[in-house]
């Protein structure tokens, strides 16, 4: 269909992909027809590649291409990461339980276990057509070896959960568009790992490691935080440590919402607790649909102590203008002793 949007065709791959892990015991393939943009005046669909079975059990190898079932972009997986997932949407038993941090939103019981996400790079081709529901330039670094450490991104490099994935194979030379996949991978398929790709991670894996992911929905509206340790600077002779975090709103009903606040309280083990409230997110406000229902962003934040954590609200408004809150669940900043920065060896 010439007017078929990117996530309306993500939908449509999504429940195929549904469809393979309930009803398809061996390896089925399909063709992938993702949405292309090489003709401004008519949108088309053309052939990548192949699909493959998502895999119900064990994980992607590097080199694995996919789409993003939620983004829909095209992607290729660096190299896996094992986390834990801190889910308050499960009620586990008495024994696995975990208490919230003291002056947290809420008592809400706490499931915990391991689950795999990925770095992945992202197709350049794509990041224009997802950069309103998905920041593209999200994993920033501080680089420096002085007192005046600067903040970098790498454009196109992304963290998915096992879920997101949709793999496909493709006998392209060149399936992503990436300034870094001629130096991550060998051109032919299968796409092997580089040297290059394995020293990266071996060496900085401190501040891409993904080791803590934290969820909790409600009222339908799913929030998912992922931490990140950054680094220090030092101003004013005193040590500042810094943070990243990702999050993802995720609409898991039918009604159509708009975020318009944000309330954080952070907590800083100097015992300082700062409140901030403002209207909506890194300058918008998302709009999240059955059509459109995920919005995805990064911020920093900055502590004068080697650790805190942080928790708030949401204010979503419904259709009808009613408002209501969605807790933002509480996650621990840690700086695991890190200092270094990996971006110097990237460029």
């Amino acid at each position: 269909r010439p007017s078929i949007s990117l996530y309306q065709f993500a939908e449509g791959v999504g429940r195929f992909a549904r469809d393979l892990r309930q009803n398809v015991p061996q390896v089925c393939c399909c063709c992938l027809l993702p949405v292309s943009w090489s003709r401004p005046e008519k949108k088309v669909l053309e052939p990548v590649g192949v699909f493959e079975v998502p895999k119900q059990q064990g994980r992607y190898e590097s080199g694995q291409l996919f789409l993003h079932s939620v983004f829909g972009y095209r992607g290729i997986v660096l190299f896996p990461w094992h986390a834990r997932l801190y889910n308050r949407d499960i009620s586990p038993p008495a024994a696995e339980s975990k208490p919230e941090p003291s002056g947290a939103h809420n008592f809400k019981e706490l499931s915990t276990k391991t689950h795999t996400h990925y770095q992945v790079l992202i197709d350049a081709r794509d990041c224009p057509h997802i950069s309103q529901r998905s920041q593209t330039e999200a994993v920033t670094f501080l680089t420096g070896h002085d007192d005046n450490r600067e903040l970098y991104t790498v454009p196109g490099l992304d963290h998915v959960s096992h879920e997101d994935i949709l793999p496909y194979n493709s006998t392209a030379e060149v399936p992503i568009r990436h300034e870094l996949f001629q130096r991550f991978f060998q051109f032919t398929p299968p796409y092997i790992p580089s040297d290059i790709l394995r020293s990266w991670q071996e060496k900085h894996h401190p501040w891409l490691e993904l080791s803590d992911v934290h969820r909790e929905t409600t009222d339908n509206i799913r929030v998912t935080v992922i931490p990140f340790y950054m680094g220090t600077r030092e101003v004013q002779d005193s040590q500042v440590y810094w943070w990243r975090y990702s999050i993802r709103l995720e609409n898991t009903g039918d009604e159509v919402v708009q975020l318009r606040e944000r309330h954080w309280r952070i907590f800083s083990l100097s015992g300082t607790l700062e409140t901030v409230k403002g209207r909506g997110v890194v300058g918008r406000e998302p709009v999240l649909s059955k059509e459109q229902p995920a919005f995805q962003y990064s911020s920093h934040v900055s502590l004068q102590a080697p650790s805190g954590h942080m928790w708030g609200t949401f204010t979503f408004q419904r259709a009808g203008g009613a408002m209501f809150e969605v807790a933002i669940p509480s996650f621990s900043l840690d700086s695991h002793g890190h200092r270094d920065s990996p971006y110097s060896f990237l460029f």
